[in-house]
Order: C-alpha cells, then sequence, then structure tokens
C-alpha cells in the first residue's frame, strides 16, 4: 500500500483530469468556481435530535435484547459531541464539474483523531438527484440527498447519500438544470459536427461521378437528337401534306 500523502495526491490527480483541467488550473479554478454551496447550519440541532432519538431507540432495544443498550445510554453525551463536531465540518458544493462532498468524521472515541472524506462526484456519470425522508427524520424535518449514477444498475448503499443538508429541493433543482443544459450544449455540438461531417463527404461523393464538362456535352447531344428526329417529323408532315393536295 502507498503512503498517505502519495494516495492524496493520485485522488487529486484523478480529479483535475477527469474535469479537463491542468495541474496548475486544478486548485484556481475547479474549487474556486462554486455554482451552489449547500447548506447545513440552519438544520443543526434538528439532526442532533434525530440522532439523539435514533440512538435512544436502539440502546431501548438492544436492553430489552442483551442489555448491551445500557453502555450505549452511558456513551449518548460522546455520541452528541461526535455527532455536531461531524455535522459542522459537512462541504457540499457544486462547480461546473462535480457534486463534492466534504467530512471530517471523528472516530467514537475523538482522542483518537478523525476521518477525513471526500467524495466527488463527476456530472456526465449523476442520472438523478433523490430527495428522502424517513419516518423518524420527518418529526425532526430532517432530510437526505442521495446522488444516483449512470450506468449498471446498484444498490442504493452505494450511492452517495447526505442527511441534514437545509433546502435539499433547492439543491437538486440547480443540479439537474445545469446537467440538462449541459446535455443540451453537447447535442447541439454533436449535431453541429456531424452536418459539417456531412458536408465535407459531399465533394467527395460529387468527385465520384463524371466532369461536369463531359456532363454538359451529353446532355447538348441529346438536344441535337431530338431536334433532328422534330425536323424529320416535319419533313414527313410537309411531304405528306403536298400528296394530299396534288391528288
Amino acid at each position: 500500500m502507498g503512503l498517505p500523502d502519495e494516495r492524496v495526491e493520485v485522488e487529486a490527480l484523478e480529479r483535475h483530469l477527469l474535469a479537463g483541467l491542468s495541474s496548475n488550473d486544478y486548485d484556481t479554478n475547479c474549487e474556486n468556481e462554486i455554482l451552489y454551496d449547500a447548506s447545513f447550519r440552519e438544520m443543526e440541532d434538528s439532526f442532533v435530535k434525530y440522532q439523539i432519538a435514533h440512538w435512544i431507540l436502539l440502546s431501548v432495544l438492544l436492553i430489552l435484547a442483551w442489555g448491551v443498550g445500557i453502555l450505549m445510554l452511558l456513551y449518548l453525551p460522546i455520541r452528541i459531541y461526535v455527532c455536531r463536531r461531524d455535522f459542522r465540518s459537512r462541504k457540499l458544493y457544486f462547480t461546473p464539474h462535480a457534486v463534492v462532498y466534504k467530512v471530517n468524521k471523528p472516530v467514537a472515541f475523538p482522542c483518537f483523531g478523525v476521518s477525513k472524506n471526500e467524495k466527488y462526484v463527476i456530472l456526465p456519470s449523476i442520472s438523478d438527484v433523490v430527495i428522502e425522508q424517513g419516518y423518524l427524520q420527518s418529526f425532526f424535518g430532517v432530510y437526505s440527498i442521495r446522488i444516483e449514477s449512470i450506468g449498471v444498475r446498484r444498490p442504493p448503499s452505494d450511492d452517495v447519500k447526505i442527511t441534514g443538508v437545509s433546502c435539499p429541493h433547492d439543491f437538486r433543482k440547480v443540479v439537474l438544470l445545469h446537467l440538462l443544459n449541459m446535455r443540451k450544449l453537447n447535442f447541439s455540438r454533436k449535431a453541429v459536427s456531424d452536418d459539417q461531417q456531412s458536408t465535407s463527404l459531399n465533394p467527395i461523393s460529387r468527385s465520384w461521378g463524371p466532369p461536369l464538362g463531359d456532363l454538359i456535352l451529353g446532355k447538348l447531344d441529346e438536344v441535337e437528337i431530338s431536334v433532328k428526329k422534330m425536323e424529320a417529323l416535319l419533313q414527313r408532315f410537309e411531304t405528306s401534306k403536298m400528296e394530299t393536295r396534288s391528288s
């Protein structure tokens, strides 16, 4: 396995290569061009209350089952601290190339450090942005955003899921509108390139036929032959008319 610094460099290289940027322009262009920055601040208290309720319900069930829930209830103050630090570190924003989600999540016991996660979802790979709200989440007004990817059908657990966004419908609208405009632009560019390709092939197809001068001479010969036929018909008509008059 490589060192952590090497893995970070490789991930950064993959990101700016997929975005079509050079290594010098990645930090200045991709990170700074934020089209929409989602907010989590307004939902912090609701999210923490939701996590507390979820933790207490799980602890009660485990008390009835094996008694482990008592230890979980004793861990609740630390759990609240971990949830707040996790939630305050969340960043979700939308760039011209990708949807970026960053979080610094403390481990179960914060004295052992944090776990840094960065997820980059490239825009052409996004098929839909789904807004979900479970039964328990509805009591606290908490929503979850799930980003579905194009390709082979996968279970929902493999998709990127973010909980606690304050305005999920606005985020979904911005992403889908930008995707629609981007696909329309790609379709128009493809149509223009197809037209240019067809027009570039027309001179070649015309060069396969006979030269223009030969075509004109051939048409003139056909006209001359038809004129001679008409003159012959007129001469026959005049001779037959003269014969009738003489008789």
